[in-house]
């Protein structure tokens, strides 16, 4: 399973037939500089199959999203954090970013982890320096709650939380 398209995006299912679009977006140092990257070839294939596991073993990733064209455009979903409660998260190629996408793509992920998967309530964070990650996050309706240990980058990391209704 994975969310309905929206008005601009289609969600896929990542594959281990996908490397190469995962090298392309989690090896862009400009796409994962602030989450401890850029990543080597180990780490993206690591990356590759929790994603994989992911959506085996809970029903959900960080699934790959598409231009209806068919460009890839990075990658937007959920990973477990605890009972009843999904991290979201997102990545985009920079040639995509600032036209509304991350927020088109999280809304439609939204929608499946409250309706689909019954969620309570999901958390968001994002590097201190990640404006635009939090603009996005405030867009979406998510409050800020507390900051958190990151350990890829050893920093405290802002947390928002976004409750069902």
């Amino acid at each position: 399973m994975k969310p309905a398209a929206t008005a601009r995006l289609r969600f896929g299912i990542w594959t281990d037939d996908e490397l190469p679009l995962a090298r392309e977006l989690f090896g862009d140092p400009r796409v994962t500089s602030l989450v401890g990257g850029p990543f080597d070839d180990v780490h993206i294939r690591a990356r590759l199959t929790t994603e994989i596991r992911n959506q085996r073993d809970h029903g959900f990733q960080y699934w790959p999203i598409f231009l209806d064209a068919g460009e890839h455009v990075g990658c937007c979903g959920l990973k477990p954090r605890a009972p009843n409660v999904h991290e979201l998260g997102f990545y985009l190629r920079p040639a995509l970013w600032n036209r509304g996408l991350a927020v088109e793509a999280a809304r439609g992920v939204i929608e499946y982890a409250f309706d689909r998967l019954g969620a309570e309530a999901l958390f968001a964070g994002h590097h201190p320096e990640n404006q635009g990650s939090r603009r996005t996050l405030e867009k979406l309706g998510f409050r800020y709650t507390h900051d958190e240990h990151y350990p890829p980058t050893g920093l405290l990391h802002p947390g928002y939380e976004l409750r069902r209704g």
